[in-house]
């Protein structure tokens, strides 16, 4: 089978050859693929493609590759995927669920440690040696409330961490599979003083966190994105936040995160962008700047263990792509 990885970093491409991956016809590129990359016509044969979030598989850049059979994405998510198109052309798109639930999980407490400690503040503060104790006056995680919206594995996980830091939990989920406190979004919104975002991106999630939801949620209320950007609408949160209807935002995830340039200060794919996604832009930089702001650059998988999961399950899922009657696992489409 001819495979095409994209997005692919040294680490990745050292573990897969390792692991038997090479009886396959492998090619590897540091890119991300999306409708503007030019692709050599050697490549378009393929017959499966592996990429990570970063990539953008629309109907323009699927339909190049009339050979394609099978997806295998190195992560959880497949928003990024065009889903109808797939399955309108029998292409099976494969998932890899499960890899980092823990490893995102400690990352929603990071980013929700360091912004109400004010752990960035008081390390710049003393660099500038301009210390103020009442400027740095951070609060406590014990006896607050929690709210997590999506109680999948990653969602589980952020409620076992908040109860060991002692404090209460109220929980959303469409599904309400397990022994916690359920209740509906418009309360979570009102009564947690952390909202945690763990649910995945869809039709009916996409910009489930806009300005209606902000204006329930409580003044002093901390919102924590590491789910998916589109979930929360960036031009709403940072009206609501210059305008202190809530506290702060730690965001891993944003909207349009495919057009973030590795260097914000030398970014130069403005003129590629879509012009939905430059207003997004404009007001993402903006956010960026706000003091009771951290954003992080989709980094809450990224650890050597999780990694190595995801790439376990993408060899695991190539492997059973070959008997897909048999029952393959992690298909998203069937």
């Amino acid at each position: 089978m001819k495979i095409l990885f994209y997005d692919i970093k040294k680490f990745e491409l050292d573990y897969l050859s390792k692991n038997k991956l090479m009886e396959n016809e492998v090619y590897f590129f540091q890119n991300p693929i999306n409708d503007s990359l030019r692709i050599d016509e050697k490549y378009l044969d393929c017959e499966a493609l592996s990429v990570f979030v970063s990539s953008q598989l629309d109907n323009k850049t699927l339909s190049k590759f009339k050979n394609l059979k099978y997806i295998f994405l190195r992560s959880v998510g497949y928003s990024n995927v065009d889903l109808a198109y797939c399955k309108n052309n029998n292409i099976f798109v494969f998932n890899a669920p499960n890899y980092g639930n823990s490893t995102v999980a400690e990352y929603v407490f990071s980013l929700l440690l360091t912004l109400s400690k004010k752990i960035l503040k008081a390390q710049n503060s003393l660099l500038n040696g301009e210390i103020n104790h009442d400027d740095l006056r951070g609060i406590e995680l014990f006896s607050k409330t929690m709210g997590v919206i999506g109680v999948g594995a990653i969602g589980r996980k952020v409620i076992n961490i908040a109860h060991g830091f002692g404090m209460e939990v109220l929980a959303y989920d469409v599904y309400k599979n397990g022994a916690y406190n359920f209740v509906e979004l418009d309360e979570l919104l009102k009564k947690s003083d952390f909202i945690s975002i763990n649910c995945p991106l869809n039709d009916s999630t996409r910009n489930l966190i806009d300005k209606i939801a902000i204006s329930k949620m409580k003044r002093n209320a901390i919102l924590i994105n590491t789910a998916r950007g589109e979930i929360v609408d960036s031009e709403a949160l940072f009206y609501a936040l210059i305008e202190k209807r809530i506290k702060g935002a730690a965001l891993d995830v944003v909207e349009c995160e495919e057009y973030l340039c590795h260097n914000w200060k030398k970014c130069n794919k403005n003129s590629q962008m879509k012009s939905f996604c430059l207003k997004k832009f404009f007001f993402i930089r903006k956010l960026l700047r706000l003091p009771n702001v951290l954003i992080t650059p989709h980094n809450a998988y990224n650890t050597k263990e999780a990694q190595k999961r995801i790439l376990d399950i993408v060899l695991e899922n190539i492997n059973s792509s070959f008997d897909i009657k048999s029952g393959a696992k992690n298909l998203v489409l069937l």
